[in-house]
């Protein structure tokens, strides 16, 4: 396992839409296992593969608290089927949009298809926080930010602040 570089907005990579995957194999498996290490080192909960500069639909989570005992899900191919009416609001961050933090509203459920670790075909509900990260994580497949879903005023303003914070980062390895 290895950990690997996160790619941050605005690199265009990000703006790439995954391509499907054929078949879960054992190198399928080192690659989810090194997003699942790159993951947990930066910290997150949930991490695509095109932010590490793979694109493929694949994604790992883990939605455990601290003190918990680690419950990692992969996701590969994922699909949405159904999502509620009702609408949830969450605070979302993303590894790609590093310390920046806004309200997203997103259906409160939803029900997806997808292929697990091993590569059988599951179905699962989700709902409350489940829900709002694999939507999240989902839209990374399509090239999609949580930036892409707030008012042009305020992404521009986060694009400033990391522009600025990577400035800042660029100079102090300089």
């Amino acid at each position: 396992m290895a950990i690997r570089e996160i790619i941050t907005a605005p690199d265009p990579r990000l703006k790439q839409v995954s391509k499907p995957v054929e078949r879960v194999d054992d190198d399928l498996r080192r690659l989810m296992d090194d997003m699942l290490e790159t993951m947990y080192a930066a910290p997150g909960i949930g991490l695509a593969a095109i932010q590490i500069g793979v694109p493929k639909q694949v994604i790992v989570m883990d939605l455990a608290r601290e003190g918990e005992e680690p419950q990692p899900r992969y996701f590969v191919n994922p699909e949405i089927l159904w999502t509620s009416d009702e609408l949830s609001t969450y605070e979302e961050g993303c590894l790609s949009v590093p310390e920046l933090y806004e309200e997203v509203d997103r259906p409160s459920r939803c029900r997806v298809r997808f292929l697990d670790y091993q590569g059988e075909i599951r179905e699962l509900d989700c709902e409350g926080m489940l829900a709002t990260c694999i939507q999240h994580e989902m839209d990374h497949l399509n090239g999609v930010l949580f930036i892409d879903h707030l008012s042009k005023l305020k992404r521009s303003m986060m694009l400033k602040k990391l522009a600025k914070a990577k400035k800042l980062q660029e100079k102090e390895f300089a």
